[in-house]
């Protein structure tokens, strides 16, 4: 049923070197452009940013509600005030820094490294963490409190 996502020409192994510096120079632009725009503007203060769909239907916390703003908080310096809107931030930022320096570390090195992400050990672990922090930020005494956006 899903075999037109076999083709061979969708893999990146098969692309040229020119096609892949393109796809990187593309990503890096609009990684730039995103970043700076997080950056430079406040969720709280610009209507610009998509509010959660979660939160508007149910009245209740999803795991990433707050985020935007933490994101905006961390690259002004402001790590605890970005910890205040959502602890989970740390957790991606921890994944995102392992994932791109693996993804270095195997394109420079001849011998892959495996991903310990990859692991079901570790993303029922990271399972758990996000479901038990969905459910605890929705409690409405203190201490969960600390955990709401």
């Amino acid at each position: 049923m899903w075999y037109f996502l076999d083709l061979p020409f969708l893999e990146l192994q098969h692309l040229t070197i020119k096609l892949k510096l393109g796809l990187y120079f593309i990503f890096g632009v609009l990684a730039f452009a995103l970043t700076y725009f997080y950056f430079m503007y406040n969720p709280s203060e610009l209507g610009l940013f998509p509010k959660c769909p979660f939160y508007a239907i149910t009245g209740l916390y999803c795991p990433g509600c707050g985020s935007q703003r933490a994101v905006h908080q961390f690259l002004n310096g402001q790590i605890l005030e970005g910890l205040q809107h959502n602890f989970l931030i740390l957790i991606l930022a921890l994944v995102l820094f392992y994932d791109g320096l693996l993804f270095l570390l195997n394109h420079f090195i001849k011998k892959p490294l495996k991903n310990l992400l990859h692991q079901s050990r570790i993303t029922n672990l990271i399972l758990i963490i996000i479901l038990t922090f969905w459910i605890l930020r929705n409690i409405n005494f203190y201490p969960f409190t600390i955990l709401a956006p």
